[in-house]
This record gives structure tokens, C-alpha cells and sequence, in this order.
């Protein structure tokens, strides 16, 4: 009864989500409104299942699943502020299936418990890297919503030709993805500098490569933004590989680790 109670914001989550993405086109604020219901009741699955509410053990709970739906949270906020201001079509449905897919997922496989952390920094190294996460996870929805409205336009040049309307939004969603990239680069390194603060020794791990080879790829889409300036498809395929990376550096690592070798990996 106790843990069918933890699991309820859960179940509510997966429901909102499903009703946000079979809903039509035409339905857009009945489908917004769902969408809100759904973030909300992922805010509230994502605290317990982090904080190990409901479990025999003390401690922060942490593992691949909860680190993508948090990623997922994040890059579902960021969609929700935006599509206020500026349209953003055809993306709300996918964003509730892959929303729906983060939640099973942490419901599934919701990490172990960790009763202490190294260090008592560790838990902000944590806060910041899912943060950078979510932050890259923001700029590559824009990148390929960026991506498709250019094909759209190419497609359809007698539309570009009619007026700004169709530049505007390319122009907003082309800042909009670096200023993204940048902010999330920033805090990837804040982060990186905190881990490497309080980690002694420093591990040259699989997550840690990765994680410094995603930094690396980052480092250079902004410099070549800058000095060269990068835009299109070679822009967003650097943003590509360095989320790609990321992704990998956390999420991948710790799914072989949890679900493919059933080992218990350090942090």
C-alpha cells in the first residue's frame, strides 16, 4: 500500500503524457494543459525516486534512468517557457513520448541508494552535471527543430521569399541553441572542476574520458562558432557528437553497469 502510494505521481506522469501526445494538432490548450499536469507529476516522481522516499535505507538514490528523466524534465520545462513566445510546432508530441519512455524507465530501474556521498561537494558535482545535461539536452531540441525548419524552407522557397516571417524564428532558434551550448558548457566545466576538486585520486574511468571528450567537442563548436562561424548542418553535427558523448559518459556507462554487468559502479 506504502509503495503503491510512492508510485502514484508516476502513474499520473505517464498518463498526462500519453493524453499530450494523442491528442490532435487542433487541441492545442486542452494538450498544453495535459503537458503541465504531466511536468508537475514528473517533478513529484523525480523527488521521490531521487530521494529514496518510500525505502527501508536512507540516502540519494541515483542511476541512469533518474538522470535522463531529470534530463528530460529539464528539456520539457525549457519547451513549455518557449512555446508561450515562439512556435514551436510538431514538437510537443514527441516530447511527451519521450517523457512517458523517461518515466518507465525510472520507475523500472530507479538506481541504488547511496547513504553517503565521497565528499560533501558531491551532491553539487551531481546537481550540475544533470544540469549541463539538461542544458545540451535543451540545444539539441533546438538544433533539430532548427534543422527542420530549414528543410522546410528550402522545400518551400517561395515561402522564404513571401516575407521575414519564416527568418525571424530560424534567427531566434539559431541564438537560442548557442546560447544553450554556451551556458551548458559552462556548467559542464564547473562541474568537471568540482569533480576533479574533490575526487583524490582523479579516476581516468570510461565516464570521466567521456565526459572530458564531450567538453573537448563543445569547446571547439564554440570556438569555431566564434572565430569561424559555424552554423548548419557542421554545427549541429559538432552538437550532436558532444551530447552523444555526454550521454554516453553517464547515462551509457551506467546502464551497462546496472542493467548489462548488474554492478554497482562508483559515481
Amino acid at each position: 500500500m506504502i509503495l503503491s502510494f510512492w508510485l502514484l505521481p508516476g502513474a499520473l506522469a505517464l498518463m498526462a503524457y500519453a493524453v499530450a501526445a494523442l491528442l490532435p494538432p487542433s487541441a492545442a490548450t486542452p494538450a498544453r494543459a495535459s503537458l503541465i499536469v504531466a511536468w508537475l507529476a514528473h517533478a513529484a516522481a523525480i523527488a521521490i525516486d531521487t530521494s529514496g522516499a518510500g525505502s527501508a535505507e536512507s540516502g540519494a538514490r541515483f542511476g541512469f534512468a533518474p538522470a535522463l528523466s531529470v534530463t528530460l524534465w529539464l528539456v520539457i520545462a525549457v519547451y513549455l517557457i518557449e512555446s508561450r513566445s515562439l512556435p514551436l510546432l510538431g514538437v510537443r508530441r514527441s516530447l511527451a513520448v519521450l517523457g512517458a519512455v523517461a518515466v518507465v524507465l525510472a520507475l523500472l530501474f530507479p538506481g541504488e541508494l547511496r547513504p553517503q556521498a565521497l565528499s560533501r561537494w558531491a551532491p553539487l558535482h551531481w546537481v550540475m552535471g544533470i544540469a549541463s545535461y539538461g542544458l545540451f539536452g535543451a540545444a539539441v531540441l533546438h538544433a533539430a527543430m532548427l534543422s527542420r525548419a530549414d528543410r522546410q524552407m528550402r522545400q518551400l522557397p517561395q515561402r522564404s521569399a513571401a516575407g521575414g516571417a519564416t527568418g525571424l524564428p530560424l534567427l531566434r532558434l539559431e541564438r537560442l541553441t548557442f546560447r544553450f551550448v554556451a551556458a551548458g558548457f559552462a556548467v559542464l566545466t564547473a562541474a568537471l572542476v568540482l569533480g576533479w576538486w574533490f575526487a583524490r585520486p582523479w579516476h581516468w574511468d570510461h565516464k570521466t574520458v567521456l565526459s572530458m571528450l564531450g567538453w573537448g567537442v563543445f569547446a571547439a563548436l564554440l570556438a569555431g562558432r566564434r572565430i569561424f562561424g559555424w552554423r548548419g548542418p557542421l554545427a549541429t553535427r559538432w552538437l550532436y557528437a558532444g551530447a552523444g558523448l555526454l550521454l554516453l559518459a553517464y547515462v551509457g556507462s551506467r546502464f551497462v553497469f546496472e542493467v548489462v554487468l548488474h554492478r554497482s559502479p562508483t559515481l
